[in-house]
């Protein structure tokens, strides 16, 4: 059935786009942040290991992670132009959206048979996930100047930011009570693993089901996409060329230019901060029991979700009263603090208490980041080149971060001291937000 035609900022058209983050955000909160990263560290406690033989060495389970990540995250940043090249000459960037939508999908489905003796198998599901949902998810971002006029897209981008906490949280709800009580659900202990962690793997299916169906009430409405006038010619590798015309024209947006600087900086260190969290509290904080390590870090999850809905939108309104660029710096402000702060955690309750300012300006800084961007970029038709740009940035950002995060955390043998190199970052994507020409602040 053809996708009705709908015009820019109908509601019908605004929420549909918003609503992907329903779908898709079960991915961020359940395998990136929740669920997979308890089941990870569970892998290696139960073998009785902290290394694990792959790629010709020995690694730990920490690095390990974020160097899969690094990887993912190269691989997405160069394909991404590739996609936006094609997309902008024929038109059809919603079929791209799809295929990357059905990609993560299947790939949390792949990962119920994650384990150390098909670690390999394991981490690629990993790797597609993380290209899934990215891909997918600056696809969609590509679309908010196409559907929502200047004024509608604080607004409607923290309205997605929020369906997407609202989404996770009730999947992860569902996801929770498995785990704390599989028996209820008719699951019972496997000869390799207990019945918990057989439940963490029906979640994983939950999550690839949940992202593909949700996301079909999206697909139905949105656009196929702005097709490029004049015969498309080389389209595999326009989108470098692209690319490298946003990066001439950066410097005949002064503004554009000087935003794009800092939000690379302090993008790097959130991406960070929010991949490896749960690894954090998985390994640092002093939880007493498996049960207790499990139940602990999943409220931590559910509380920043929690909080972020109502950071979201309480940040698209000090915008609308203060300018988006001063909002920024304070919340960048906020997260040195939490970086320090991190720094000493170890009791539980201090932990809650970190996730409780994390979600506050978790999602206040995601939302409020896209909307400037969306507003500041010059009018085009060719969306989905300036939002490659943005998200080449952002992924070359993750690269660095997780993998100097990695680094610091094997060489210094912490994750803690990991978390002060972050806040750095955080400071100088302040500094540099202080120095985005003011008079043309949205």
């Amino acid at each position: 059935m053809p996708s009705p035609f709908l015009p820019k900022g109908s509601k019908k058209l605004l929420h549909a786009w918003a609503f992907y983050d329903w779908a898709n955000s079960v991915y961020s909160l359940v395998i990136a942040s929740a669920i997979f990263p308890i089941y990870y560290g569970a892998l290696f406690r139960l073998a009785g290991v902290e290394k694990v033989s792959v790629f010709g060495g020995e690694i730990a389970r920490a690095p390990l992670i974020s160097y899969v990540t690094s990887a993912a995250f190269v691989f997405i940043a160069l394909i991404t132009p590739l996609l936006s090249g094609i997309a902008d000459y024929l038109g059809n960037k919603k079929v791209f959206m799809r295929f990357f939508c059905y990609l993560g999908g299947l790939s949390c489905m792949g990962l119920y048979w994650f384990s150390l003796e098909s670690i390999y198998f394991g981490l690629l599901c990993y790797f597609m996930g993380l290209v899934g949902f990215w891909v997918s998810f600056a696809i969609n971002n590509s679309y908010l100047p196409d559907i929502a006029f200047a004024e509608q897209q604080d607004r409607i981008s923290a309205k997605g930011f929020s369906l997407g906490y609202i989404g996770s949280v009730i999947l992860l709800l569902f996801n929770l009570a498995m785990v704390m009580e599989p028996g209820r659900f008719g699951i019972s202990d496997h000869p390799d693993h207990p019945a918990p962690m057989m439940a963490m793997r029906y979640s994983f299916v939950s999550v690839g089901l949940w992202w593909i169906l949700f996301s079909q009430y999206t697909f139905h409405y949105l656009p196929r996409g702005n097709k490029r006038e004049g015969t498309p010619t080389n389209i595999v590798f326009n989108g470098f060329r692209e690319l490298r015309e946003v990066w001439g024209q950066l410097g005949n947006t002064p503004t554009l230019k000087a935003y794009l600087a800092a939000f690379f900086v302090y993008s790097m260190a959130v991406q960070t901060v929010m991949l490896i969290a749960t690894y954090f509290g998985e390994e640092e904080i002093a939880w007493g029991s498996d049960e207790q390590r499990t139940t602990g870090l999943i409220v931590s999850i559910l509380l920043i979700q929690l909080v972020a809905i109502a950071g979201a939108t309480a940040t698209a309104r000090a915008s609308r009263a203060f300018g988006n660029i001063p909002v920024l710096v304070a919340i960048n402000f906020m997260w040195v603090g939490i970086c320090v702060y991190a720094y000493f955690l170890v009791d539980p309750m201090d932990f809650y208490l970190a996730a409780g300012i994390v979600g506050l300006v978790m999602g206040g800084i995601q939302a409020l980041s896209r909307s400037t961007y969306s507003k500041f970029i010059p009018e085009t038709r060719d969306t989905a080149s300036f939002f490659s740009f943005y998200d080449v940035a952002e992924k070359i950002g993750i690269v660095i971060g997780t993998f100097l995060y990695g680094l610091v955390a094997q060489f210094t043998g912490s994750m803690r001291n990991a978390t002060i190199f972050l806040g750095v970052f955080f400071i100088g994507g302040m500094l540099l937000l202080l120095r985005v020409p003011s008079k043309k602040n949205p």
